[in-house]
């Protein structure tokens, strides 16, 4: 389940300091070749956990606000970073990151959508909730079963590129 979020999520979450500056650059200077329209996000999963959890009402912030709040995420994601471990940060986002139909962790999104818990889950269901956090409802696999599939073999394509998974094992989970 980790691997999937951290692939298509963060995929140098194991390398940086809670900031990720390559993915800073490279969404500015895909904002700048869009005409200054900036729609990707740059954010590491810690600063996403401390967004989610420190700062409830970011979605109805001002420019300025936004600008401000990164600016705290990025500073406390890096003050977090050398005070916890890799793994219990991811399990602490794991565990509350909004999944779409009032699931807030993977816990309660496996029970949501597959009836399981999150430790019985295949391949393919790792992958279709890692998929969901983008867009919540968008990629919500009830709802959107299409956009959901496409974003599912997204994450695994990812997954695989990155090596967390063989081409054995992302064939098996497509076929899924």
């Amino acid at each position: 389940m980790g691997k999937a979020f951290v692939a298509i999520e963060d995929e140098r979450f194991y390398k940086h300091n809670g900031i990720d500056i390559q993915g800073i650059i490279r969404a500015g200077v895909n904002g700048v070749a869009h005409g200054f329209h900036f729609t990707e996000g740059a954010s590491t999963l810690t600063q996403q956990l401390i967004k989610n959890n420190v700062f409830p009402n970011f979605i109805n912030e001002s420019k300025y606000q936004r600008i401000e709040r990164k600016i705290q995420e990025q500073y406390l994601a890096v003050q977090v970073e050398k005070k916890t471990d890799k793994d219990t940060i991811l399990e602490n986002y794991l565990n509350t990151i909004n999944l779409g139909a009032g699931s807030y962790g993977v816990q309660a999104a496996a029970r949501q959508y597959f009836d399981k818990d999150v430790w019985d889950l295949n391949l393919s269901e790792c992958a279709t909730l890692a998929g969901i956090t983008q867009n919540p409802t968008k990629f919500n696999p009830i709802i959107n079963p299409d956009s959901n599939r496409k974003r599912r073999k997204e994450v695994l394509q990812h997954m695989l590129d990155q090596n967390y998974i063989t081409q054995d094992q992302y064939d098996e989970a497509l076929a899924d």
